[in-house]
């Protein structure tokens, strides 16, 4: 062969093996990625390509990839997915993909440097054992003996966990799969054992306060797999719990916000105490009408119509001290998140919305604590494992608010007045194995007041829940839970020896549910279960109090009944872009004896001179029942990687209704269960939204419109009765309702500046329905409900100044809640009377308020007895005399209006925080 044929022969191999080179490394891409975390996107490429990618978890924790390739190179979409930040990547010859942050990595590593290890090549023994010696995310260690035992499908994977620095054990550390949420937990001496099916897994590690790792396992029988990690101590944030959401695009729930305690600790609040509900007050369309008031409205609904979850259980009054604080301890909360819009199919039985308080589990590892003590409060929580499979949690908190009492001007008013309360949660987690877990909550409040010392108030709530969860498999999973929740409130009044009474209401509920979520393949997430409920509420009991009192006994028949849910939905995907949630709930209730219950003149009002005899019912006999479907319906369309509608229309149902004479939530309202006259409240709710990510998504912005109908809503006839009255239903309306609005956010996510800014547009309208009654309130037109406030801006921002130091704003500004006022007065039967105006035809002045805080942490050292903080503040810091309330008083034969305000002038606060 001559030497010209020898070189077009050499140059046609170097051909063909420079077009391989460009073809394998011109690998291209495609998919649509939503708001997936940068962790998934690595998934999905490693799984379509030979990409291997190696980068530190926790830099890229926050990132999200919102773009759609089609067959696209890598390097286009990482530049698109780093744009704006300081990592940057580097692609070795071998399609290994290194990310960094600040400075490009160089690539070139000896040959077989990255090959996969497997159990022969490591030397392991014939159990099929192996150890890790190296830092490499992506090896693919083999475990156990191909063909071991092929009648079994799973296999038991053990080892040791050790500090790779000193090789001491490491106690704690999770080793978690994912997709079968299956997870061990080392002991003392770094042991671990883990039950997984056979075949491909990723491990994640994670050690407590250390990065999280990962490992490519193939697991073909059983064996040892050993681990060797890295421990460092970092400043970890708390969890955010956002409902499963990837994003504000790509989540398909809408009218869904969320807030990790992190958050909720960085808004100024009152006297300091952080507060969980006015967190959740800074979203849109969510208002209250008071400034002491710890019930909150929800796109034009009742405070009543909130259902209020600590974990399963019910809180009937979420008020601490007038309403300054929230009854739940921060301290014991990971988060809460809030449905306003599509509420979920597993919930149900209030109107309005849906707050989910995420309770604390205690930490595994050791025991530790944390507390603060404030100008009027203080607070001290416990937590640790007991043994190695159990974790505990208690917290206290309570007030010495007296002494503020005390400093008032108006000695003589006051002379005598007090307020304390308590309060205490403990929660216990115990992990059977890895399918069986078991948890307890509970709570228990107590509030007592009184403006001088001859009445006093109190209330308490108390709930106790366990739920036992289990896993199936790897697609089927439920829990099941049992429960007790009770609210109580009383009152004693010792003005005159003569007349000295105790009043007493409450209500109790047991309460049990089974939940159970299928996934079907990639499509399909079936939600489906039971819900039960046994209501047990006495309507109030007033006795005398003390041997001279003479008051007559009055005691309101108890009343009882019994609701049970069945539900079912299914979250369907159609496509990348098209995302459908459907489903519903069937609501059967009954009331039942033992009752009296009058009967009155057929189609006519409901009044005392329309009664024509009464039945009576036996304990158990059915008195009343009702039931009707519930329905749910979701999508999301995603328009673009940082764009997307969504709608969704949902029914509700109610069968609890609170009686109160005010516009929020006060510990004397006591709650009244549907009969044969108040019928349960129903209503409907549509939804449309749009959400963008915006510059490099650190800007979220949404915009959700809404309208809603209800349906038998309980009004007031003039002058009503609602305490000790035996026959309620001669003094309530049955009203219509409507509400309709537009609420927008804009958010800011991430940088040394976050925050939000919301403003909600929204009005809430009532009218008497058409059912005969005596009077019609405003003629039977629609009038303003007490909570239409028409504009309500928020504004939260928070500036990180160092780590140790970050300063917060908040400002808030409603308009005027509606008002009955006086008009005019005129002469009848020879006195002089008032005349009023239409009921809610006039509003206060607009509400102002703006709070600035400053959090000083301490340093960061590891080992310290404490880890402790300050927070200093101002709330209302421009002093503004924000109206409560207008009320009329005659004075010399004058009627003349007085304007009543909580906090008239700026408060400052003061906390100091510590966590060991």
């Amino acid at each position: 062969m001559n030497f010209s044929k020898i070189l077009l022969f050499v140059l046609f191999l170097s051909g063909w093996s420079l077009q391989s080179l460009k073809a394998q490394s011109t690998q291209k891409i495609s998919g649509f990625f939503a708001g997936v975390s940068f962790d998934r996107f690595a998934e999905k490429v490693e799984e379509e390509s030979d990409y291997r990618f190696f980068y530190d978890q926790e830099l890229l924790a926050e990132t999200t990839v919102n773009l759609q390739a089609e067959e696209s190179g890598l390097e286009d979409l990482l530049e698109t997915i780093f744009s704006g930040t300081d990592f940057k990547f580097s692609i070795s010859s071998d399609h290994r993909v290194f990310i960094t942050q600040g400075k490009k990595m160089t690539v070139n590593f000896a040959r077989g440097y990255f090959e996969p290890r497997s159990t022969a090549d490591k030397g392991s023994d014939d159990s099929g054992n192996s150890s890790l010696g190296a830092f490499a995310r992506n090896m693919r260690f083999e475990i156990g003996k191909d063909n071991q035992d092929p009648n079994k499908n799973t296999a038991i994977l053990s080892g040791t966990v050790t500090n790779i620095d000193n090789g001491s054990p490491m106690l704690g550390t999770v080793i978690f799969e994912k997709e079968g949420f299956l997870q061990a937990i080392t002991n003392e001496e770094g042991n671990y054992q883990l039950e997984l099916p056979k075949g491909r897994h990723t491990l994640f590690i994670q050690n407590p306060g250390g990065y999280q790792e990962q490992r490519q396992i193939e697991l073909f029988g059983d064996g040892e797999f050993d681990l060797e990690v890295q421990e460092s101590f970092l400043s970890l944030d708390e969890i955010v719990v956002n409902s499963g959401a990837l994003s504000n695009v790509s989540k398909l729930d809408m009218g869904v916000q969320s807030m990790s305690m992190s958050q909720v600790k960085r808004l100024p609040a009152i006297l300091g105490e952080v507060d969980v509900i006015r967190g959740v007050m800074t979203m849109p369309g969510v208002n209250t009408v008071g400034e002491a008031s710890v019930g909150f409205n929800v796109r034009g609904g009742a405070a009543d119509q909130n259902l209020i979850l600590y974990n399963q259980s019910t809180v009937f009054n979420p008020a601490h001290v007038f309403g300054f604080f929230s009854a739940f301890n921060p301290d014991m909360v990971s988060g809460v998140e809030l449905y306003k819009g599509s509420i979920p199919v597993n919930y149900g039985g209030r109107l309005s919305s849906v707050l989910q308080v995420e309770p604390k589990f205690g930490r595994s590892d050791k025991i530790g604590g944390s507390g603060g003590i404030g100008i009027m409060t203080g607070r001290l929580s416990l937590e640790g494992p007991i043994g190695e499979k159990t974790t505990f949690i208690v917290g206290g908190r309570t007030t010495y608010s007296n002494w503020a009492l005390d400093l008032l001007d108006d000695e003589a008013a006051l002379n005598g007045s007090n307020a304390s309360f308590y309060d205490f949660n403990a929660n216990i987690r115990h992990e059977f194995n890895e399918k069986n877990q078991l948890e307890i909550t509970s709570y228990l409040s107590r509030d007592e007041f009184g403006f001088d010392r001859d009445t006093t108030y109190s209330y308490e709530n108390t709930n106790l829940a366990a739920t036992w969860r289990h896993f199936f498999n790897d697609q089927l999973e439920g829990s099941l839970t049992v429960g007790y929740d009770g609210y109580e409130f009383g009152i004693v009044g010792e003005d005159n020896p003569l007349n000295a009474y105790q009043f007493n209401f409450d209500v109790n509920q047991l309460h049990a549910r089974a939940d159970f979520e299928y996934r079907k393949g990639e499509n399909h997430v079936y939600k489906f279960g039971l819900h039960a409920i046994q209501y047990q509420l006495n309507p109030g009991t007033n006795l005398p109090f003390g041997e001279e009192s003479i008051v007559i006994p009055e005691d309101i028949s108890d009343e009882n009944a019994r609701e049970i849910a069945l539900y079912f939905g299914d979250e369907l995907t159609i496509s990348e872009r098209m995302l459908v949630s459907y489903g519903g709930r069937y609501m059967f209730y009954q009331i039942y004896g033992p009752m009296i219950v009058n009967d009155y003149v057929p189609g006519e009002a409901i009044t005392e001179s329309n009664v024509i005899g009464e039945q009576t019912y036996g304990a158990g006999e059915t008195v009343q029942t009702y039931h009707g479907p519930e329905f749910r319906l979701s999508g999301r369309y995603t328009l673009t990687n940082q764009s997307s509608i969504k709608m969704g229309f949902t029914t509700m149902r109610q069968n609890l209704h609170l009686l109160s004479n005010t516009s929020a939530i006060a510990p004397t309202d006591s709650w009244k269960l549907s009969d044969r006259y108040i019928k349960p409240q129903t209503g409907g709710q549509a939804s449309l939204g749009y959400y963008r990510n915006m510059a490099s998504n650190t800007l979220e912005f949404s915009g959700e419109l809404y309208y809603r109908y209800m349906n038998n809503l309980l009004d007031y006839r003039s002058g009503a009765n609602i305490i000790l009255n035996d026959n309620i239903e001669q003094d309530v309306l049955n009203s219509l309702g409507k509400a309709y609005g537009i609420e927008l956010l804009l958010k800011k996510t991430s940088g040394n500046l976050t925050g939000s800014l919301a403003y909600t547009y929204s009005r809430s309208l009532l009218q008497t329905s058409n059912e005969p009654s005596v009077e019609k309130i405003n003629e039977g037109r629609f009038y303003s409900s007490n909570f239409d406030q028409p504009h309500h801006v928020v504004l939260v921002g928070n500036l990180e100044l160092s780590k140790r130091i970050n300063t917060s704003i908040n400002g808030n500004y409603s308009t005027g809640r509606p008002v009955t006022l006086p008009i005019a007065k005129f002469e009848y039967a020879g006195s002089e009377r008032v005349y009023f105006s239409d009921r809610n035809a006039y509003r206060i002045p607009d509400y102002f308020r703006i709070d600035v805080s400053v959090n000083l942490e301490g340093n960061h050292k590891v080992r310290k007895l404490a880890h402790s903080s300050w927070s200093v503040g101002v709330y209302n810091v421009l002093g503004r005399s924000n109206p409560y309330s207008v009320y009329y008083t005659p004075v010399d034969g004058q009627l003349r209006g007085y304007q009543l305000s909580i906090f008239a002038r700026p408060i400052p606060f003061i906390t100091y925080n510590f966590k060991f």
